[in-house]
C-alpha cells in the first residue's frame, strides 16, 4: 500500500533540493554586466535575468498599473520599489522552464531595502550563491553606455543627464550593499575596465568556483 503521507514528505524535500540558485551581478550602469552574462548563459547554462529588462518590460506591457512609476523611476535614475522588482524575478523564475535552474540576476540588489525586500520575499524561493561584482570606474562606464545609445540601444536612460543620475545612485546606494554581502564572503571582485575578453578569463573562473 502507497504510504502518500511519505510521498508527502518526499516530495517536499526534493522540492527544496531544487530550490533555485541565484548569482547577483552587480556593477556601474555599463560595466557589462549584460555581455558577460550572456557569455555565463552560454557556456554554463544559467538563466538571465535582467531586473532592468523586467522592469521596462512591464513598462511597456498593455494595462501595467506600474507603467508610469516605473518609467518616472527609470528617467529619474531612481530605484523602483522592492515590492513591484521581486514581484517580477520571482514571476520570471517561476515562469522558467527548469524550476531547478541556476540563475543569474543583473542589476539588483541596487540599495539596502532591495536587500531586505529580497530577503523577506525570497529567501525561502531561492538560495544566494554568490555576487559577481564588475568594477568598472564612471568614466568608461559612461562612454560605453553613450557608444550604445548612439548604436541604437532604443534606451531612455542612455544619455549624459541620466546616466550621472544612475551612477551616482549606483555609488551611494549599490557600492554599501556590495560591502555587505563582502562581508558575507559572497563577493566576487572582477576589474571590468578591461576588454571584455580578459574580463570573461576571470569570470569563468569565478562561475566555476561558484558551481
Amino acid at each position: 500500500m502507497i504510504n502518500r503521507f511519505a510521498l508527502g514528505l518526499r516530495s517536499l524535500a526534493m522540492s527544496a533540493m531544487q530550490k533555485p540558485e541565484v548569482v547577483f551581478v552587480l556593477g556601474g550602469p555599463g560595466a557589462g554586466k549584460g555581455t558577460i552574462c550572456k557569455k555565463i548563459v552560454k557556456k554554463f547554462g544559467y538563466v538571465h535575468l535582467s531586473a532592468g529588462d523586467l522592469l521596462r518590460e512591464e513598462r511597456e506591457r498593455p494595462g501595467s498599473e506600474f507603467g508610469d512609476l516605473i518609467e518616472n523611476h527609470i528617467v529619474n535614475g531612481t530605484i523602483v520599489p522592492v515590492e513591484i522588482t521581486c514581484n517580477l524575478l520571482d514571476r520570471a523564475m517561476q515562469e522558467s522552464k527548469d524550476r531547478s535552474s541556476k540563475f543569474l540576476i543583473d542589476g539588483f540588489p541596487r540599495n539596502q531595502d532591495n536587500v531586505e525586500g529580497w530577503k523577506k520575499t525570497m529567501s525561502d524561493k531561492a538560495t544566494v550563491k554568490g555576487v559577481l561584482f564588475l568594477d568598472c570606474n564612471e568614466q568608461i562606464c559612461t562612454q560605453r553606455c553613450l557608444a550604445r545609445g548612439q548604436a541604437g540601444s532604443g534606451r531612455t536612460d542612455d544619455n549624459e543627464e541620466c546616466l550621472r543620475k544612475r551612477h551616482q545612485t549606483y555609488v551611494t546606494m549599490t557600492m554599501p550593499i556590495i560591502q555587505y554581502y563582502e562581508k558575507l564572503g559572497l563577493v566576487y571582485k572582477v576589474d571590468a575596465s578591461r576588454y571584455v575578453n580578459k574580463v570573461w578569463q576571470d569570470v569563468q573562473k569565478i562561475i566555476e568556483e561558484i558551481g
